[in-house]
């Protein structure tokens, strides 16, 4: 049986040398012996005198990242582990994906701990200033890490110090950094180091960012476990913040100002002025109040308001979704494609568009840049709720007796759902006055509709809907 010797320098690369040849020569797991730590001791220690060469083996990316990493934990079995793994993967390279496998659940989870400890040593590590012995400054550190992650954290604080000679002593495995050259030296004990002038100022910044009122002890504890406080100088501070959070948390209560939030006193003023209808029967003085809305982000990007046109006594109001491209450029309402196709329709059916009054349930057009040309968005839930104010002020003025609704954008405004247009459409339910709905498709739609047979049967649904309202304001006149 070999045995195979993973030195502790270059650990990673050992393994997956000694991994290859094994593969390679066909040797099964349960055959293999790994040991971890030998100094420079051959890596197969009982094995023939020529060991069988590391071959070509075609693994996922993923388990080479996962290996580099795991062969830095401190479990005395993760080499075979990894290897048991990497035995079975060679015939199943999908295992990597396989959420269900309690050999790669055990890794997955070995593998994490190996990043959480390289992000506590991020964190937590602290040089202190010793004297120079050149021209460079010199600081040590001391630190404790649960795994053997001295050597892969190397290159980190090399690229994020590089400016200064330093020294980092572990248990495991210390790190010098000497004129910009790393140097891996055995581990030892914690070091005599200096107080840093700086301590003081880093612990008076701890304690002001320190929210007692956000305090949880346990989740502050799992963010900086107990095992770093003792390297940690603002950590002699924690016990006494605990301590007196609940004090303070009340003392911030009772001190905090009775003013309305800022963000509540940005929305008041931006809504200030906009809830006082105009006079009665002033359409125009409506549109000069609509043309400085701010009720929702819409404005910042929409070229004009589009707000409705049409006689002021129209018996019928028909409301769409939202401007489009060309209502947006031109500021009147349904002028584009699908208005159009609406006008055509609708002169079919004799429902006459110039004694109706034309609207939309938004008054700004939505869209997402794309080259020059800019496509049509549907307006979502809170900006339909802040336009609805101006669809409301609209038929106060008109008082229609029938509203035709196109889409589910209006349905949503004038009867609260937009749900099941398809199914819907047709029907009469009514707004929130009364006034009767009649719900359609908006002819968006249609034009949108791929299939020529469902677009067939779209047009004569739209179709069979303007008939109905022609004939229910015939009945009503």
């Amino acid at each position: 049986m070999p045995t195979v010797v993973v030195p502790e320098i270059g650990a990673a690369a050992a393994w997956r040398d000694a991994a290859r040849g094994l593969l390679g020569a066909g040797v099964p797991p349960a055959d293999v012996l790994w040991q971890f730590g030998a100094g420079d001791a051959d890596l197969f220690a009982d094995a023939p005198a020529t060991p069988p060469a590391p071959g070509r083996v075609s693994v996922p990316k993923s388990f080479v990242s996962l290996a580099e990493n795991l062969c830095w934990h401190s479990d005395p079995q993760r080499f075979a582990r990894l290897y048991a793994f990497l035995w079975r993967l060679k015939d199943r390279p999908s295992l990597m994906a396989d959420r269900g496998d309690a050999d790669l659940a055990k890794l997955r989870v070995m593998e994490k701990a190996v990043s959480r400890d390289k992000h506590k040593m991020k964190a937590f590590l602290r040089f202190r200033e010793v004297p120079k012995l050149g021209d460079r400054r010199r600081f040590a550190a001391w630190f404790e890490p649960t795994h053997h992650i001295a050597e892969p954290m190397a290159g980190f604080f090399a690229r994020r110090f590089g400016d200064m000679d330093w020294l980092i002593v572990t248990p495991h495995r210390s790190v010098a950094f000497t004129d910009g050259r790393i140097a891996l030296l055995p581990g030892g004990a914690k070091p005599d180091l200096p107080d840093d002038a700086h301590e003081a100022l880093w612990t008076t910044y701890f304690r002001n960012i320190f929210n007692p009122a956000r305090l949880k002890v346990q989740a502050m504890q799992s963010e900086m476990p107990k095992k770093y406080w003792k390297n940690l100088p603002e950590a002699a501070a924690i016990p006494e913040m605990i301590a007196g959070a609940e004090a303070r948390a009340r003392q911030m209560q009772a001190a905090a100002p009775s003013l309305p939030p800022l963000r509540a006193a940005r929305i008041s003023e931006r809504l200030s002025g906009q809830d006082t209808p105009p006079p009665a029967g002033d359409l125009d003085a409506l549109h000069r109040q609509a043309a400085v809305c701010r009720r929702c982000p819409l404005h910042r990007d929409a070229t004009q308001v589009v707000m409705g046109e049409g006689p002021r006594d129209a018996p019928l109001m028909i409301v769409g979704e939202q401007p489009g491209d060309r209502e947006d450029l031109a500021g009147r309402p349904f002028v584009g494609p699908a208005g159009q196709l609406f006008d055509r329709v609708a002169g079919e059916v004799g429902l006459d568009r110039d004694r109706a009054f034309v609207t939309n349930a938004v008054k700004h057009f939505k869209f997402q840049p794309r080259g020059k040309r800019r496509i049509h968005q549907r307006p979502d839930a809170g900006e339909v709720q802040a336009c609805k104010w101006w669809l409301e002020a609209e038929r106060q003025l008109v008082r229609p007796k029938l509203i035709l609704a196109m889409g589910a954008t209006a349905a949503e405004s004038l009867t609260g759902s937009g749900k099941g247009i398809l199914s819907r459409r047709g029907t009469v339910e009514a707004a929130e006055d009364g006034t009767p709905v009649l719900l359609t498709l908006h002819p968006s739609y249609l034009l949108r509709v791929p299939d020529a047979a469902a677009k067939e049967a779209a047009m004569r649904d739209f179709r069979a809907d303007l008939s109905i309202a022609a004939r229910m304001l015939a009945e009503a006149a």
